[in-house]
């Protein structure tokens, strides 16, 4: 397959652009296209062959399910049985980097479900991905935009390296504002329960809907023969070629530890922006940010193990394991699942 590059850094004057990608999704084909998270493969999500064709191209597992992009919050109504708090989240989060699940309607294959009764919906808040939905006229069934179990995207090279010749198009909308994937919350149960932390807190979570659990997979595996209810919920994603530890203890005793392990050449460090004074000359630094700056780490984190891979001299990597409250909640299931929960203390 040749894969057509289109850049579309402002909506403005670019309508033919986005026009022409909207009908490649209609006629089954796909675009990867830019959100505020990360970047997505989209193809059209009332389509059961596009979602299968989804999967082929990321090497996904077709039990991992697919979030359905919708340009207003209120077109959830078409795809799922809504109820008043959804309509909570909506007004509070939407568009934004949410993404709900409920109880789907019959519209919505069961390809795109990963074969559940139920269904996850995203209202983008990216114009990019806003103007391509909007013009497609269908929702867009769309995961990360990279090969399964590897760094998400949060730039279009990133998207080049991994699905170039397995898609129809790739538009480059510059970096990804937030750089995590959304925040997953189900309130198809229950209670809501948070399946995967992401920009919006679960502190924030607690605010719009009064009480909210925590599902047990966001900081452990799934257990054996569980079923994944949303996507990045499987044991080992996100992560870079060379094996990954995360260190757990007092901050001078990591950083210690850390400049111990950087004076081996082929061992690549996630290090705080304070730390780098502190490394050996010569060592191999990959710097995720201030030490309370999350925001920056939420950013850079994935395109920060992407540039680990493009160095074949790393056998090991070394990282701080965050903390789990708010934004820190998020960073430590991604890369609790980046390390294949391999976490050292020091």
């Amino acid at each position: 397959m040749k894969t057509e590059l289109l850049t579309v850094l402002d909506t403005t004057d670019k309508n033919a652009e986005i026009a022409h990608a909207a009908d490649v999704i209609c006629h089954g084909g796909l675009v990867v296209f830019p959100t505020e998270t990360v970047y997505g493969i989209g193809g059209n999500g009332t389509d059961p062959l596009a979602a299968e064709a989804i999967y082929r191209a990321k090497g996904r597992p077709s039990d991992n399910p697919l979030i359905l992009h919708i340009s207003e919050p209120k077109e959830a109504e078409k795809y799922a049985y809504t109820n008043d708090l959804y309509d909570r989240l909506a007004a509070q989060f939407m568009p934004g980097p949410l993404t709900v699940i409920l109880p789907k309607k019959d519209i919505v294959p069961k390809t795109v479900t990963g074969g559940l009764d139920t269904v996850a919906l995203r209202c983008p808040a990216h114009p990019v991905a806003h103007a391509l939905i909007k013009a497609a006229g269908v929702p867009i069934a769309a995961p990360s935009a990279n090969l399964s179990g590897k760094p998400s995207p949060t730039l279009a090279s990133h998207v080049v390296n991994d699905l170039l010749g397995k898609v129809d198009i790739i538009i480059d909308g510059g970096a990804a504002e937030v750089g995590l994937e959304s925040t997953i919350v189900s309130l198809a149960g229950e209670k809501p329960t948070l399946l995967r932390p992401g920009a919006i807190t679960y502190d924030a979570l607690c605010l719009a809907l009064g009480e909210v659990e925590i599902a047990p997979a966001v900081v452990e595996g799934l257990r054996e023969n569980e079923k994944p209810l949303s996507p990045g919920m499987k044991y080992r994603h996100y992560a870079p070629g060379a094996p990954l530890t995360l260190l757990d203890g007092e901050d001078e005793a990591v950083t210690a530890f850390m400049c111990e392990a950087a004076k081996n050449a082929n061992t690549g460090i996630l290090c705080y922006d304070e730390e780098i004074p502190k490394m050996p000359q010569g060592a191999v630094l990959f710097s995720v940010g201030a030490k309370d700056d999350l925001s920056t780490q939420a950013h850079r984190l994935f395109a920060v193990l992407r540039e680990a891979d493009t160095n074949p001299n790393i056998t090991a990597l070394f990282a701080h394991l965050p903390p789990q409250k708010g934004l820190g909640l998020a960073l430590y299931n991604r890369l609790i699942r980046a390390a294949a929960h391999t976490v050292k203390k020091v």
